[in-house]
């Protein structure tokens, strides 16, 4: 039986199109894989603390003369990894916040990411699949005016793959906010058609993840 470890890092429970894809790929992932078992982490819901001096120092000195401060960080850490070592599979949903990643997500990534163990050559999670879903309220795709502000796929596509060694595939909706802003009215066709889209790859994708693990799992 395998896990998909489920993070949402949109600030927004309701209306959000990063959280409406990662659902369905969520979905059909478990449609297609009744017997897996989803483990959800949302961000907005629970929030991950940021990396802390506290847990940096305890990184580089012994267990036996950590503070109660560092023992807690550790601690925090510790839960965060087991969590994504035991997923088989990872699906990332995340909008574009100012260019960029939402800073919950960030934190998270933070918290798992520890050389020596999931980080670097060889690292504890290398090769496991993340499928990221990403939403933007623009256009930032090749060829687009704006296309060299994307920092949220472009980065996390080289930290989950090269700091932690995962296998990335992403998912994009783009042009979210045609439909709540006027002044980009012209743009709701191209949206919703980004949108749809969106939909019908992150469905392919979970099917043919479930379709991989299920294969993998019988061998």
């Amino acid at each position: 039986m395998s896990t998909l470890l489920h993070i949402d890092s949109s600030a927004m429970t309701q209306g959000s199109v990063s959280r409406e894809v990662a659902g369905t790929f969520r979905q059909e992932w478990q449609a297609a894989h009744p017997d897996g078992t989803v483990v959800h982490r949302d961000l907005a819901v629970t929030q991950v603390p940021h990396l802390s001096a506290a847990a940096i120092t305890a990184q580089f000195s012994s267990p036996e003369g950590h503070t109660a401060e560092q023992q807690s960080a550790v601690a925090l850490r510790e839960e965060l990894i087991v969590e994504l070592e035991q997923a088989d599979a990872l699906l990332i949903s995340a909008p574009m916040y100012n260019f960029t990643i939402p800073s919950s997500l960030k934190a998270w990534l933070d918290q798992v990411v520890l050389f020596g163990r999931t980080g670097g050559e060889g690292g504890s999670v290398t090769g496991k699949p993340v499928t990221v879903v990403l939403s933007r309220g623009g256009a930032y795709g090749p060829g687009t005016p704006r296309e060299a502000f994307e920092f949220a796929a472009s980065y996390l596509e080289k930290a989950l793959n090269g700091l932690l060694g995962m296998e990335v595939d992403v998912v994009v909706a783009e042009l979210t906010l045609a439909r709540v802003n006027p002044a980009m009215a012209e743009f709701v066709e191209l949206a919703d058609a980004s949108k749809a889209q969106a939909h019908e790859q992150a469905a392919a994708k979970a099917k043919a993840l479930a379709a991989r693990l299920t294969e993998q799992a019988a061998v």
